[in-house]
């Protein structure tokens, strides 16, 4: 991706050189694991992740953070970063103007080392990203893409980056059209496989969205960098993680789609570019 040179945002909230240490009692490390499998690539994580993340945060002791200053590189990442979300910004404003959806609200992203605290609760490193719909802010701990490459098998780059963010812009997108809320009511409506196709409905939803940010950034696209994206959403599948974990796959479970649904909406939001074929609900639920 052509990104050095560009605009930045100014929505960036960067506390990396800032980390928290505290004691963790036996269990944290489970309930961690159980996050990366469950919650990876956020979703709405003020209903999903916030009860998951509390519980971690409950069982740490008063913690002390300690200063350090940024790497060359992860001050290059940091300003890498920030133009993604400027990208997502210009995308996102001339689409709501277009298709008469008032005015784009811009989230802020926070980047963190180990721990944050958010309107959703405190988090780990362990939540991977995701998106408080409480503050309205993308959190990332940017460790969580190594961690995508060697433990899930992703193909990496700087593009993989860029399709996670993307995907959290999109549970932005869904909080301030309204989606969120409704897919809330109608899960608190349903039994838990009724709640899981919905949430998978979403997910999807923001890969969508992903896709049509893409679509609209071409000019700043450099060959491989779709193929980063889709390496990135395949790894993290249902299916696929599942499998890796446990060695069999059970679809009832499902939250986030399978590899196969993730790519598929995704280049679907490529393909087209119009926000007006995203609606995974029907494709999913009908």
């Amino acid at each position: 991706m052509k990104w050095k040179g560009r605009r930045q945002s100014g929505n960036l909230e960067d506390q990396r050189g800032m980390s928290s240490k505290g004691k963790v009692v036996a269990g944290g490390g489970v309930i961690a694991v159980v996050v990366i499998l469950l919650q990876l690539f956020g979703g709405e994580t003020g209903q999903q992740i916030a009860p998951i993340i509390e519980q971690v945060a409950n069982s740490q002791t008063t913690q002390q953070v300690q200063e350090r200053e940024l790497t060359s590189e992860e001050v290059e990442m940091g300003e890498f970063m920030a133009t993604v979300l400027a990208d997502t910004e210009d995308v996102w404003n001339t689409i709501f103007i277009e298709n008469n959806l008032g005015n784009y609200k811009e989230p802020k992203m926070v980047l963190f080392t180990d721990a944050v605290n958010t309107a959703c609760g405190s988090a780990t490193s362990a939540s991977g990203p995701f998106y408080c719909p409480g503050d309205q802010k993308l959190y990332m701990d940017l460790a969580f893409f190594d961690e995508l490459k060697t433990r899930f098998g992703a193909q990496g780059g700087d593009f993989a980056i860029a399709y996670v963010t993307a995907h959290e812009v999109g549970h932005h997108i869904q909080t301030i059209l309204g989606t969120s809320n409704k897919v809330r009511q109608l899960q608190s409506q349903t039994n838990q496989t009724g709640a899981n196709k919905l949430s998978v409905a979403q997910e999807l939803q923001a890969d969508f969205y992903a896709g049509v940010w893409a679509h609209h950034n071409k000019e700043y696209l450099q060959a491989g960098d779709i193929e980063e994206a889709l390496s990135a959403a395949n790894a993290v599948g249902d299916d696929a993680i599942q499998k890796r974990m446990s060695g069999s796959v059970n679809s009832d479970s499902f939250t986030h789609g399978t590899s196969e649904q993730r790519m598929e909406w995704f280049m679907k939001g490529y393909n087209t570019g119009d926000i007006r074929n995203g609606d995974t609900f029907s494709a999913l639920l009908d």
